[in-house]
């Protein structure tokens, strides 16, 4: 944890924190770091470019500058090197979308009492009705992506494949963690098994990665059919989070069935330890599965370590690596 000294003013700078979450919202929905790009922008040739008011524009220059999110030079704004990385459009490494996604969260964080009293969702959950609209369902799929080629990169350099033929991709959108197991294990090939609906998002990034020929997609629903055989890995990625305690253990059986003897199930995650106060971000984001979900929470090592084993799993390890965002890796074999 971080120790904070709790007092009056750390306590309204955390009750006011939001203020700080809404600007940084408005700049991304403004496209505001895009516009800028790599050009020093006066305040009214950047409100003309994003159509916006001028006075308002300059507040908001001004407060993303004291933010340390721009840089001011005399008059003009420039994005600084984590803003052009991170928050432009033009970077491959934008996560806006995950931050947009996060921005459709607020509506059902500020009722986060009413869930606490009764123990349930601030709104009607399940399947592509969670998304209010194709705007909301877009920067979840999108921001999804963000976050999966955010952490790809260093989390496949912590997963073992060495020697593993085929893999199936529980619930894996745009098959994001597929291709880049996929670009490190020549020999690998992959099926994305995700809801039908995916599918055009799946094969337009399948495609643009080059990997037709070695990642397929199929479409189904892992809670409610059983799932393909043969694979020697199984890779559920951020699955487990969004169901209850016995549709996880089923999912983890189906896994089980689906993967030949000698063959492994990976488990990348928010993992919390077992006093179910650390890390921090899991410790919140089963909060946020409290407000949006019927069931959905995080998991603590030994709740996820006891569904492996009912499930038939063996050989269960803490993969000693964590993600941007606190998550973790578990891995079993059969």
């Amino acid at each position: 944890m971080r120790g904070e000294e709790w007092n009056p003013g750390t306590l309204l700078e955390l009750s006011g924190y939001f203020w700080k979450t809404g600007t940084l919202h408005a700049a991304v929905k403004l496209d505001v770091f895009t516009v800028i790009g790599e050009r020093a922008m006066g305040v009214e040739e950047t409100a003309a470019a994003a159509g916006t008011d001028t006075d308002a524009t300059c507040r908001l220059l001004d407060a993303l500058v004291s933010m340390e999110m721009l840089s001011k030079e005399g008059d003009v704004y420039v994005n600084t090197d984590a803003s052009a990385r991170y928050l432009s459009k033009s970077s491959p490494e934008y996560i806006g979308h995950m931050i947009m996604h996060h921005h459709h969260l607020v509506s059902l964080w500020h009722r986060l009492d009413e869930s606490v009293r009764t123990g349930g969702p601030v709104r009607e959950t399940g399947g592509d009705e969670s998304f209010r609209d194709e705007v909301e369902r877009e920067a979840f799929l999108m921001g999804m992506f963000n976050m999966a080629m955010v952490a790809a990169p260093g989390l496949v350099e912590h997963v073992d494949l060495g020697g593993r033929c085929r893999m199936l991709d529980m619930g894996g959108g745009p098959g994001t963690y597929s291709i880049h197991f996929c670009r490190k294990y020549p020999g690998l090939t992959a099926t994305v098994f995700d809801l039908e609906t995916t599918r055009p998002f799946a094969e337009k990034t399948i495609d643009r990665f080059g990997m037709n020929g070695r990642i397929e997609f199929e479409g189904g629903s892992y809670l409610d059919q059983e799932l393909p055989g043969g694979y020697d890995v199984v890779w559920m990625s951020h699955i487990l989070h969004g169901e209850g305690y016995e549709a996880c253990r089923r999912m983890i059986e189906k896994a089980w069935r689906a993967l030949e003897p000698g063959g492994i199930v990976v488990i990348h995650e928010f993992i919390l330890d077992d006093t179910r106060t650390n890390p921090l971000f899991p410790a919140l984001f089963s909060l946020n599965m409290l407000v949006g979900t019927e069931s959905g929470r995080a998991y603590t090592e030994g709740e996820i370590a006891g569904m492996l084993e009912a499930a038939g799993f063996s050989g269960i390890e803490r993969i000693p690596w964590s993600g941007p965002t606190q998550s973790g890796l578990m891995t079993a074999a059969r």
